[in-house]
């Protein structure tokens, strides 16, 4: 979906906070540094409704005309993330109730209950309110919902509405009791008003891993009513005008494949750790593209500078924040905001980086770097916009999946299904081949090779779907924790990884879990193409059965060892790889390679280690992102073709040496 005829560069804006004569000068600042979007007034519902009904907008329509004059978009926000006081007191129905079952008091925000009916009321109303006054205003490009919805609640609301989604997804209770398998521990339900939320109170949420799940799920469900609550009232005035919300980046707590189907574009908020490798920031940025097939997204914050919420808020270095928001447009982002405009005088995030600092001008580094960011995204227009990848290498995850595997009790508690999937995309990412994030839902005829990481949970037929795309000639690598339970988290009958056995060629007869402080090895009897002879293991084992699968490494510890840990199963026209313990990096790395060849798939272009290339395409541009993450200067061999890089104008081609921490945008018409 394509949102402008160029990459909206801005962030959030608070005016609330400041006098006339500062916002005007503002608007300085922001033309000099190229800011052509600003997201406002997120948390400004108390000031626009003081009152049940009474509305002061004539604040908001002078910025709205201000930004207008200056040609500044907006992305304009219903303030419904922090309600009024007089809200919470007047209705205390809407503040949440938390795990605990305390009541929570006014003051925080995402402090409601999503499914009181009386926030959805006054949430609505306001959006209409603003939808009717704003509905043509020049300025008006974005929807923006809430912000970063993500709370749990505990209410005499979330319990009542719990048990009509139970009656609705399972329709009797006797099909409630044989899902959740409530024989066990003696847990047999006999009306569905007996159903309790899982809360410290009966410590389900710990102990009973399917009403967990099922809880999470009507939290998201739950969520998305609440966003649709008000998307529906600004589609009503507004219907050529996108929607979307921010999603924290913190992504767990909601089902965000179920969060996308509602939305018209996603947005999201990247705030990496300081110690984040570059593959798991590219990786969360291509969840963000996967979310709605491959359609690019809004990056509505990061921060300019240091965060101030972590641990150990470290500064970005000179040039980190043009990497990162360089690698955002790289893989997907058709835009490049902030968090936040104009640093705060108080509060919690008063310390939080902002393009202006408390200085109040423009004479500082991070300003300047701002600068030439604006004028360079300037420069390059709408090469990238609306464009798309092209990737023959997908990953697929799950958020029940996900959910299910680290409620589960066993085989160890240090379960982390998204730095799994982290460590197979990085195998990819580092040699720089393409990779889509997809969903169980996904088509994947498309594809060359499947990775699919601990794919714990086997619902949606996902198990045909994989079964098809291997025998119909594609490479799959399955993994251990695969096969183990259906949607409901009850165990598959026979042995695992259930359905997926004749695909992988064997059965899993018993898992190891492993010390954080124990190692395993990998040995290779013979050694194949592309590896070494031995790796390091660890986390799980898996004791293989083969039945139709070819050995290809053992293990070299342990009772087991000689005992097959890697395997390779042809199957139809395609092949299945199992790898049965969490190996080294290297080790997938050199499995990445090795497939990829087989598959023919390849690299955009040969390029020295610590430079990541991608390719984003439209119906008439290929635009090549190349960015060098060294702390030296790299190359790249671009072979014949002449491109021109749109940040300095130059037509480059051959050999291209790019500078320490420096980025080309080339640009070439397809053929």
């Amino acid at each position: 979906m394509k949102i402008a005829d160029k990459i909206f560069y801005g962030g959030d804006y608070n005016p609330d906070q400041w006098d006339n004569e500062t916002i005007r000068q503002d608007m300085i600042y922001f033309k000099e540094a190229g800011i052509n979007l600003v997201t406002l007034p997120v948390f400004s519902w108390a000031k626009l409704e003081p009152d049940e009904g009474v509305y002061d907008f004539g604040w908001l329509d002078e910025l709205m005309n201000l930004f207008a004059e200056n040609d500044i978009s907006v992305c304009l926000a219903t303030p419904t993330v922090a309600q009024p006081a007089w809200l919470s007191s007047r209705y205390p129905e809407v503040l949440p109730v938390d795990i605990a079952g305390r009541r929570r008091t006014h003051g925080m925000r995402v402090f409601f209950c999503y499914n009181s009916l009386k926030y959805r009321q006054r949430a609505a109303a306001i959006a209409e309110e603003m939808a009717k006054r704003y509905q043509n205003h020049p300025a008006l490009a974005v929807w923006h919902v809430a912000n970063e919805y993500g709370t749990y609640c505990y209410c005499p609301i979330c319990q009542a509405q719990f048990r009509v989604w139970l009656r609705k997804r399972y329709g009797n209770i006797d099909n409630l009791n044989e899902k959740w398998n409530t024989a066990f521990w003696g847990r047999t339900l006999y009306s569905f008003e007996e159903v309790m939320l899982p809360t410290e109170l009966n410590d389900d949420y710990r102990f009973n891993p399917a009403i967990q799940l099922d809880y999470m799920r009507f939290v998201t469900d739950s969520t998305a009513e609440c966003f649709e609550n008000e998307y529906r009232v600004l589609k009503k005035y507004t219907p050529d005008i996108p929607v979307q919300t921010n999603m924290s980046g913190y992504i767990k707590k909601l089902d965000q494949f179920k969060m996308a189907e509602k939305m018209d574009i996603i947005g999201w908020d990247n705030y990496p750790w300081p110690t984040d490798d570059r593959s798991f920031i590219a990786f969360k940025h291509d969840i963000m593209r996967g979310l709605k097939n491959g359609q690019s997204y809004m990056l509505m914050e990061q921060s300019p500078n240091q965060q101030n919420w972590q641990p150990y808020n470290k500064l970005k270095r000179p040039g980190e924040v043009r990497l990162l928001s360089y690698q955002a447009l790289a893989h997907g982002a058709d835009t490049c905001l902030f968090f936040q405009m104009r640093q705060s005088i108080g509060g919690q995030e008063k310390f939080h980086g902002a393009v202006i600092s408390h200085a109040g001008h423009n004479d500082t580094r991070v300003f300047r770097e701002i600068k030439q960011l604006g004028h360079e995204l300037a420069a390059i227009g709408d090469a990238c916009v609306g464009a798309y990848s092209s990737s023959k290498v997908g990953i697929l995850m799950d958020w029940n999946n996900w959910w299910a595997l680290e409620l589960a009790s066993g085989p160890s508690k240090d379960m982390n299904y998204l730095s799994t999937v982290a460590k197979y995309y990085r195998a990819f990412y580092e040699q720089n081949i393409s990779i889509d994030i997809l969903g169980y839902g996904a088509d994947l005829s498309g594809y060359k090779i499947i990775v699919a990481p601990m794919l714990y949970m086997l619902k949606d037929n996902i198990s045909a779907k994989i079964e098809k795309f291997v025998n119909d000639g594609g490479i799959l690598i399955l993994t251990t924790m695969s096969g183990l339970v259906d949607e409901n988290d009850r165990c598959v009958f026979g042995a695992y990884p259930g359905p997926l056995r004749d695909v992988a060629g064997l059965w899993v007869e018993e898992t190891d879990a492993l010390f954080p402080h124990e190692k395993n090895g990998i040995e290779f009897s013979e050694l194949l193409p592309g590896f070494d002879k031995r790796y390091s293991c660890g986390f799980l084992c898996d004791l293989i059965r083969l039945t139709t699968a070819e050995p290809l490494a053992t293990y070299t510890d342990d009772f087991y060892a000689g005992k097959v840990c890697f395997s390779r199963n042809h199957y139809g026209a395609g092949k299945a790889y199992y790898i049965g313990t969490e190996p080294e990096q290297a080790f997938l790395n050199n499995l990445a390679a090795e497939i990829c060849q087989q598959a023919k798939v390849q690299a955009p272009f040969q390029a020295d280690e610590g430079v990541e290339i991608t390719v984003r395409h439209t119906e008439t541009v290929e635009t090549i992102f190349i960015i060098n993450h060294n702390s030296a200067s790299a190359c790249v061999q671009l072979g014949n073709n002449v491109y021109n890089n749109r940040i300095t104008a130059e037509d480059v081609s051959g050999r291209f040496e790019l500078a320490a921490y420096d980025v080309a945008v080339l640009v070439r018409a397809n053929r």
